[in-house]
């Protein structure tokens, strides 16, 4: 197995950081900006907000697994390369949209080249022994959490100033990681571990059959079908949540979500590895989903804006489910699939994700507006909280039948 230098592996981490700094730099100013295109209400700017986040995930549902495919034939620089370049001009579109319909088009070429996360999996499978796997995610995680530290607080603070500016700050950052990944960012996926593209292959449903081989994958790609729906209740409706509830700014809101990533990046770069090693992949995955079925209910029926910082604690605990999964799943398939996988599991995401918004956000629309037999913003958090409890006691039957070797 080759090595990665270490500029490489910055290279991803910083691809991860700066990703999720763009995304989380415009949620606390989006219900803003779809008020003012709308001239609408915020229960009616929810619903937009849900077919917003619809529609990046039905297209990134279905384009992820052709860039999965296409980096185990071509390799993993230049799907990872393009679609960075293709984020940077994604989001000035968006910031200059005129109308609610160049927004749509924006977040749909968003979801079209949205393979970081995909490609940058599969790079550090290339690189990484099985057993270290899931400390690797983990500091993956771990940059993840740290763009969630930074992008929601600039969000916050630019937004108040002008919502469509924090669009082009994530521009500019996308646009500086890609001249920095041309230079030091070298091909990981050796010539002997690639394979011809294939369409047939190159779609969900072809990447969901190649994985019916390994049982232990369908089944846990069953389970996080539901752990993901419940853990999008948090992008989809935390920003309207804390607004309806607790009557939080732009500001409020963005240091509240860059609190859930400060403790996020703590837990996933420090606590993952020694907490896998303790307790392995599987126990660490039923400890997670307890963790969050537990915080979901507290999000749910808090009365104060500091329970939610209280309950964002074990929240971020709960994360784990999810990085070991991710580090079992990858153990089970041979190096010339990884892509693939890595394509099926974002497939899965995505169908969750197209889910998840209009869901949670149906519920929230509906239970603030005047039609609800009562009102319940958190409706959202209970309905996650129910779904999560479903998916822990699926794993277990999963684990089951599928004794540790």
């Amino acid at each position: 197995m080759t090595v990665a230098p270490p500029r490489a592996l910055i290279f991803l981490l910083v691809t991860i950081f700066i990703d999720t700094v763009g995304f989380g730099i415009i949620i606390p100013v989006l219900p803003r900006l779809l008020m003012q295109l709308l001239d609408g209400s915020l229960s009616t700017a929810a619903l937009y907000g849900g077919w917003l986040m619809f529609l990046f995930s039905a297209l990134q549902f279905l384009s992820a697994p052709v860039l999965g495919n296409l980096s185990d034939h071509f390799g993993r620089r230049p799907v990872l390369l393009g679609s960075l370049a293709a984020f940077s001009a994604d989001f000035v579109l968006m910031g200059l949209a005129p109308t609610i319909g160049w927004l749509f088009l924006g977040r749909a070429l968003s979801g079209v080249f949205s393979a970081t996360y995909v490609v940058a999996s599969a790079y550090v499978a290339d690189l990484t022994a099985p057993a270290q796997r899931a400390k690797s995610f983990g500091l993956m995680g771990a940059a993840w959490g740290l763009g969630f530290v930074v992008g929601p607080a600039i969000g916050g603070l630019l937004g108040d100033a002008n919502p469509r500016l924090p669009f082009f700050v994530a521009a500019g950052l996308a646009a500086v990681n890609v001249v920095y990944g041309y230079f030091v960012l070298p091909e990981s996926l050796a010539p002997a571990n690639r394979r011809p593209f294939a369409l047939k292959r190159a779609n969900p449903i072809g990447a969901f059959r190649q994985m019916r081989r390994y049982p232990l994958v369908i089944g846990l790609l069953g389970a996080l079908f539901l752990y993901h729906i419940a853990h999008d209740a948090n992008p989809s409706t935390w920003t309207y949540v804390t607004m309806a509830k607790f009557d939080w700014t732009p500001r409020d809101i963005g240091l509240s979500m860059s609190f859930v990533g400060l403790c996020a990046a703590l837990v996933q770069g420090l606590a993952v590895g020694p907490v896998v090693k303790r307790l392995g992949e599987r126990r660490a995955m039923l400890g997670g989903f307890a963790l969050f079925t537990i915080s979901f209910l507290g999000y749910a029926f808090a009365t104060s804006g500091w329970m939610m910082y209280f309950w964002i604690v074990p929240f971020s605990f709960g994360t784990i489910a999810g990085i070991a999964a991710n580090s079992l799943l990858s153990q089970q398939v041979p190096a010339n699939q990884q892509g693939e996988l890595q394509g099926a599991v974002s497939s899965l995401r995505s169908i969750t994700a197209c889910i998840a918004p209009l869901m949670m956000t149906g519920l929230f629309s509906y239970f603030t507006s005047p039609a609800a037999p009562f009102r319940f913003p958190g409706a959202s958090f209970f309905a996650a909280s129910v779904l999560t409890l479903i998916a822990l006691v699926l794993v277990v039957g999963v684990l089951r039948r599928q004794p540790a070797l």
